[in-house]
C-alpha cells in the first residue's frame, strides 16, 4: 500500500490538538506522526481542518437505504458505505429480534459480506442486540422473538458464529447471569439493554461482566414506585456503578440538551460511548421507511431527524451519522471538540478491547482516519490507509 503523508490540519491527538505534526500512513498503519517541517509536502492537504481519529460505531443497524437485517451482501456493503461517508472507519453491525433463521442468515451474510467490504466502514464483529429483552421494554423491537437468556436459547448462536463481539441483553431475565458469564469467558462483552431491571439487579450482572449500558435512557427502568417505596431502576445503576460504560444516542433526539450535560457531568467522556443506533433511512431524505428487513420489518414515520412508529408514541431507532452526534455533543453539551471526538472513537475503542489498534492518532495504530472542518463536515475517510471517501 502507498505513503500518504497527511497534514497541514489540526491533528487530534491523546495529548491534546496541534497544528505542527504530520501523520505518514503505509501499509495500513500509521507508521509515524513527525514534525510537518520534516515530512515533506501533504498528499492530503488538511489546511484549515481537523485531522482526527476515525468515528467508530459499535451500535448500527443500517443506513443509505440497507438493513443489515435484511440479510444480503448489498445491505451490509451499501450501509457500511454510506456511513464511512460520515466519519464512520469501524462499526459493529447489529441485528435486532427475529427469528433463529433470520440470525444464523444474519451471521452467514456477515461472514461473506466482510471481505468484500473494501469501499465502507470496517466490521469490527456482530452485535446482537435482539432476543434477550425485556418484553416490556421491547420498544420497536418485535416482542414476538423475545425469548428467556437461557442456555438452550444463546448457546447454538455463540456456536454457529465466531463473529460474535457484544450481546445486549436485560439483565432481570431468567438466565441473565449464565449469559453475562458465558460471554465473559468468551471475550465478549455483556451489555444491559431494553431492560426493567432494577439498580441492584444491574449491580449483580455487574458482577457477571455486564460492564455497558446500551442506549442509556432508551428502553429502560428508572425509578418506580412499589408499595409506597422508591426503587432504582438500570438508569441510576448506570451512575451507581462508577465502571460502568454508558453508551447514548446523542442526536438531540433521543435525549435533549439537558440529559446529554448530565451524562457528561457525571460519566464523563472516558465513560461516555456515542452510537447512531441507526436504522436504514439514515442518510436519506425524511418520510416513510422500514425498520428491520423489508421482508417483515415494520413501517415507520421519519420526522424532525428522528424515525418514529406510526402512532409517534416511540422511537424507532436513528437516523443519525457519527458527524452528527459528535456536532450535537459540542452544540449542546459542555463537551470540547476533543472530548467529544474521545466518546467517537477512544472511549468506544477501549470498551471494544482494542485501545491498541485504534481509537487515536499514534504510531503503530490503524491508519483509520477521517478529516472535518469546525462543523464536522467530512472531508477524507481513510480507512486502513485508503481513502474511501473524499467529499
Amino acid at each position: 500500500m502507498e505513503k500518504i503523508i497527511v497534514g497541514g490540519g489540526r491533528v487530534i491527538l491523546p495529548g491534546g490538538t496541534r497544528d505542527d505534526v504530520s501523520l505518514i500512513l503505509e501499509d495500513g498503519k500509521i507508521q509515524a506522526v513527525v514534525p510537518s517541517s520534516t515530512a515533506g509536502a501533504p498528499d492530503i492537504d488538511a489546511s484549515g481542518r481537523y485531522i482526527s481519529p476515525g468515528f467508530m460505531d459499535i451500535h448500527v443497524h443500517g443506513g443509505g437505504g440497507h438493513d443489515f437485517m435484511d440479510g444480503t451482501v448489498e445491505a451490509f456493503l451499501g450501509a457500511a458505505k454510506m456511513h464511512a461517508a460520515h466519519g464512520t472507519t469501524s462499526m459493529l453491525p447489529t441485528s435486532m429480534t427475529c427469528s433463529t433463521e433470520e440470525q444464523m442468515q444474519f451471521f452467514r451474510t456477515y461472514r461473506e459480506a466482510k471481505p468484500l467490504n473494501t469501499e465502507g466502514s470496517e466490521f469490527l464483529g456482530i452485535h446482537m442486540e435482539g432476543i434477550f429483552l425485556s418484553p416490556q421494554y421491547a420498544g420497536a423491537q418485535d416482542p414476538s422473538y423475545l425469548k428467556p437468556p437461557v442456555p438452550e436459547n444463546y448457546m447454538p448462536f455463540l456456536e454457529a458464529s465466531d463473529d460474535i463481539v457484544r450481546v445486549s441483553a436485560a439483565p432481570e431475565l431468567e438466565g441473565a447471569e449464565g449469559l453475562g458469564n458465558e460471554l465473559r469467558r468468551r471475550g465478549i462483552l455483556a451489555s444491559i439493554a431494553h431492560t426493567g431491571a432494577s439498580a441492584e439487579q444491574c449491580r449483580e450482572a455487574h458482577k457477571a461482566g455486564f460492564s455497558l449500558m446500551t442506549h442509556l435512557y432508551c428502553a429502560m427502568s428508572s425509578v418506580v414506585r412499589k408499595n409506597a417505596y422508591r426503587i432504582a431502576g438500570a438508569v441510576e445503576a448506570a451512575y451507581l456503578l462508577d465502571d460502568m460504560d454508558v453508551e447514548i444516542i446523542a442526536d438531540g433526539k433521543h435525549l435533549p440538551e439537558s440529559l446529554l450535560t448530565f451524562v457528561y457531568k457525571f460519566k464523563g467522556p472516558s465513560r461516555t460511548v456515542l452510537c447512531t443506533d441507526a436504522m436504514r433511512a439514515a442518510g436519506m431524505p425524511e418520510g416513510e421507511s422500514i425498520l428491520g428487513s423489508l421482508s417483515n420489518g415494520q413501517r415507520v414515520i421519519v420526522e424532525d431527524g428522528v424515525a418514529k412508529v406510526p402512532d409517534r408514541s416511540t422511537f424507532a431507532g436513528s437516523v443519525a451519522t457519527a458527524d452528527r452526534l459528535v456536532r450535537t455533543m459540542m452544540r449542546l453539551s459542555p463537551a470540547t471538540l476533543e472530548e467529544a471526538v474521545t466518546m467517537m472513537t477512544a472511549t468506544p475503542a477501549r470498551v471494544m478491547g482494542l485501545s491498541g489498534k485504534k481509537g487515536s492518532i499514534r504510531m503503530g495504530m490503524d491508519a483509520d482516519i477521517v478529516i472535518f472542518d469546525d462543523d464536522i463536515n467530512i472531508y477524507n475517510t481513510i480507512i486502513g490507509g485508503k481513502v474511501v471517501y473524499e467529499g
